[in-house]
C-alpha cells in the first residue's frame, strides 16, 4: 500500500528573514494561484497543516471538495532557527560566518544557536509522517507546511539525502508529491506550480 503525500508550501510571507517558528501571516491575495492549486490537488484527501498561522490559513483555502481536515500538527513546523529567528540571511552570515556556512553545506547535526539541526527536524517530521502513514496507508494526504519540512522529505526520498534536497527551489504555493510505501519512497514531482 502506498500513501501519496502532496506537500504544499504555504502562501508567501514576503519575509526576508528567518521566519522559523514565528507566526508570520501568509499573503493569500492571489486567488487565481490558490484556485489552480485547489483544483490540482486530489479531492477526497486528508488535509493537515503545521500549527503555524501561515500554514493554517493556507490550508483553510483548500478545505472542501471532499477533503477531511485533520488537527494541526506541531511536528510539521518549520525549522526552529533559535537565535537566528527574525534575522536576515546576511546578518546571520556576519554574526556566525563559519556556523551559518556549515549549517547549509553540512546538513546533519549542525544547528543555529538554540535552534534545530537538519537531523532533528527530519526526525520530528518523520514522526508525523509515520503516524499519518499508519492511519492512512493507502490514501492521499495534503500537508500544508514549510520549505524546511518539504526539503526534509525530499532528502528522505533522495539517494543524496539532505544535500540533494538543498539543491531544489521550493516556491510558495507549490506542490511536491512523494509516494511512500512500506519499503520505499518515490518522488513524483518537486516544486510543481500549477
Amino acid at each position: 500500500m502506498v500513501t501519496r503525500f502532496w506537500w504544499v508550501r504555504h502562501g508567501p510571507t514576503h519575509e526576508a528573514t528567518f521566519a522559523g517558528w514565528r507566526n508570520v501571516p501568509a499573503d493569500l491575495s492571489d486567488i487565481a494561484a490558490l484556485t489552480r492549486l485547489n483544483v490540482t490537488l486530489p479531492s477526497e484527501a486528508m488535509l493537515i497543516s503545521s500549527d503555524l498561522s501561515r500554514a493554517i490559513t493556507t490550508a483553510d483555502t483548500l478545505e472542501g471538495r471532499g477533503r477531511r481536515r485533520l488537527p494541526h500538527d506541531a511536528n510539521l513546523r518549520e525549522f526552529n532557527f533559535g537565535a537566528w529567528e527574525g534575522l536576515r540571511f546576511d546578518a546571520v552570515a556576519t554574526r556566525n560566518p563559519e556556523l551559518s556556512r556549515a549549517f547549509w553545506e553540512q546538513p546533519g547535526s549542525i544547528s543555529a544557536p538554540d535552534g534545530e539541526s537538519w537531523n532533528a527536524v527530519t526526525d520530528r517530521v518523520e514522526h508525523a509522517v509515520g503516524k499519518l502513514r499508519q492511519a492512512y496507508p493507502d490514501g492521499d494526504i495534503i500537508a500544508v507546511t514549510h520549505i524546511g519540512v518539504i526539503m526534509s522529505q525530499i532528502g528522505q526520498a533522495s539517494p543524496g539525502g539532505a544535500m540533494d534536497a538543498l539543491g531544489y527551489k521550493i516556491d510558495t504555493l507549490s506542490i511536491t508529491q512523494i509516494e511512500i510505501g512500506p519499503d520505499s519512497r518515490r518522488i513524483v514531482a518537486i516544486n510543481h506550480c500549477p
